[in-house]
């Protein structure tokens, strides 16, 4: 049983919009990401695992109870941070922060200095108004806010969206030290790097539906290769493609004996058998190309990107 745990969710708002048959868990100590573009259901999944919205199908859970009917018991031990950042008006950033203690009836001083000195909310920031703040500063004081109770398990909708680069880079680096202290922790994001550097699993999500779940060491250390092989001339690209056609440990990816190359994918452990059929040919070039998240996920969004890339 996951810490986080979603069952077939659905909130349908019509016009094809909102989440369908939506379901993933999150075990204790593990950072699991939710890649997605803007629009494609990972807020609205949040909302629903935060009690924030009731799910017209399925169920949410946070320690093995259902988080609509037992907000009340759970939200304390959980840090949020929004996607969209909204501090009530009237308060100063250190007013703010009081407020939320109170709220979570619990005052750590202690990690509170810590992470105003590590996120570089100086008291003179502190002292301004909630409404006249950046939304850098803005998204620092809910990121202080969600971790300063030291809570077990963190909901982070896109934390680092308004932070300056080397502040994103921060942020990867304190995620990482709380993975190494056990905490439980889903990770939504649009940035590539972010869910790169930081998660052990990995759900795409595509107009409301999670289209792929793929553990994150198994893209950075496949044992399948793609290879790009460059012949001298074509005539070669041609043979080469009839006696691979059938091959039971090469696999034709993309041929194009026009411009005299092919795409194939094989195993590591039939790479010299791979090798031994090359030595035949007049080989111009052989290059690994490696796949990153990006490539993976574009695999999903290849519509998207032909007619001008996500947004």
């Amino acid at each position: 049983m996951g810490v986080i745990e979603v069952e077939n969710l659905t909130k349908d708002y019509g016009f094809g919009r909102g989440v369908f048959d939506v379901s993933f868990s999150v075990e204790k100590g593990e950072v699991f990401g939710f890649l997605g573009p803007n629009g494609a259901g990972k807020s609205t999944t949040i909302r629903h695992i935060m009690a924030f919205s009731r799910p017209d199908k399925g169920i949410t859970k946070l320690f093995g109870m259902e988080t609509f009917k037992n907000y009340h018991k759970i939200l304390n031990r959980v840090g949020y941070i929004p996607g969209e950042i909204a501090l009530p008006q009237g308060l100063t950033g250190i007013e703010f922060l009081r407020m939320m203690q109170d709220l979570q009836k619990i005052h750590n001083e202690e990690r509170l200095r810590m992470l105003l000195k590590y996120f570089e909310l100086d008291k003179v920031t502190l002292r301004g108004e909630t409404k006249k703040m950046s939304l850098g500063v803005k998204r620092k004081l809910a990121i202080v806010s969600a971790f300063m109770n030291d809570p077990e398990v963190l909901i982070l909708d896109e934390p680092t969206s308004g932070l300056d680069i080397v502040m994103q880079e921060k942020f990867i680096d304190f995620i990482k030290k709380e993975k190494k202290r056990g905490k439980t922790i889903l990770l939504s994001s649009h940035i590539f790097s972010e869910v790169d550097a930081t998660c052990d699993r990995i759900a795409i999500i595509k107009d409301g539906k999670i289209v792929s779940e793929v553990v994150a060491n198994d893209l950075k250390h496949a044992t399948k290769k793609l290879y790009k092989v460059v012949f001298k001339e074509q005539k070669d690209c041609k043979e080469f493609i009839k006696e691979v056609k059938n091959s039971k440990f090469i696999k034709l990816i993309e041929q194009n004996c026009e411009n005299k190359f092919v795409l194939i994918l094989t195993d590591d452990k039939d790479i010299n058998k791979t090798v031994n059929i090359l030595s035949k040919y007049e080989i111009k070039d052989f290059t690994n190309i490696k796949e990153t998240l990006e490539d993976y996920f574009m695999k999903f969004y290849k519509e998207e990107q032909d007619f001008g890339g996500i947004k």
